[in-house]
């Protein structure tokens, strides 16, 4: 059992490194594509197609050098080069084995810390929860990069949050396991709209309430997304107040607030029951 568990456990790693690459890949291309939408009105398919995810060849960011297999290998081969680019010499930025080691430890802690068991709908819920990881990590950088969160990546993940609730109630054959995640949803994705629309959009963005939706469903319950509010805004005062404090009077900071709402939900992903039925065990 312990050998089979070590070899899960470097599976993911593996995993997660390469989804960790794909997903610096993706973000990269992404914003590329939209940017050069943006430029011009129609670009050519032969643009489209060389940063196309699916078509397009690995290339340095840079000097745009088409990459070689060797120059591909999730985080050794960042640590090979030293962190530059072959072909160019300029740096590579730390972002891409930050998000490949990111997304290798993340899959790792939802092993280890998945709240179902491993089996039957448990496997297929666990499968999916990794996918959402990498988009989580796909949101996460582009927002800290860019202040966005792409509709192109909400609102197919969405989609997927959708059919996954209904598959697990069918399998469960619970209505709760419908309604709970639907009513989760509800409340976040309400309140995030009601603030959005007070505020006009200074309190919170329109990225985020179109999250909020998907990050009900996968909170589950209402007092689990009453966590997530909870929780994000624990996360966010953490790091945002050393971060103004460093910052100063004289600067202005401006943080994003969707990767505190993708970091708490893998928090309540993962621990939202026990600290939910601790709380109205002690407190209620």
């Amino acid at each position: 059992m312990v050998l089979l568990t070590v070899m899960i456990i470097a599976l993911l790693v593996v995993l997660g490194l390469v989804c960790g690459s794909f997903v610096n890949a993706f973000v990269w291309r992404l914003h590329e594509q939209e940017t050069l939408k943006e430029k011009k009105r129609k670009p050519s398919k032969k643009q489209l197609a060389e940063l196309s995810i699916l078509k397009g060849r690995s290339m340095c960011p840079n000097c745009k050098h088409e990459l070689a297999p060797k120059d591909l290998v999730p985080l050794f081969s960042w640590l090979w080069l030293r962190g530059r680019c072959r072909y160019c010499g300029k740096p590579i930025s730390w972002q891409y084995p930050l998000v490949e080691a990111a997304t290798a430890v993340l899959f790792v802690i939802s092993y280890i810390w998945w709240p179902m068991e491993l089996t039957g709908l448990g496997v297929y819920q666990f499968v999916v929860w990794l996918g959402f990881c990498v988009m989580f990590m796909a949101l996460t950088v582009y927002d800290l990069r860019w202040y966005l969160l792409p509709d192109k990546i909400v609102y197919p993940i969405t989609v997927v949050g959708i059919v996954e609730v209904v598959v697990v109630a069918l399998g469960h054959h619970s209505v709760s396991d419908l309604w709970g995640p639907l009513l989760g949803a509800l409340i976040i994705a309400g309140l995030f709209y009601i603030l959005f629309q007070v505020s006009a959009g200074r309190w919170i963005g329109g990225g985020d309430v179109k999250l909020a939706l998907l990050l009900g469903l996968l909170a589950g319950s209402p007092l689990k997304a009453l966590l997530l509010i909870f929780a994000s805004s624990v996360i966010g005062t953490l790091i945002s107040v050393p971060l103004a404090l460093k910052a100063g009077k004289d600067l202005k900071l401006k943080v994003p607030f969707g990767p505190f709402l993708l970091a708490a939900t893998v928090v309540v992903v993962l621990f939202g029951t026990p600290i939910v039925d601790w709380y109205t065990l002690n407190l209620v």
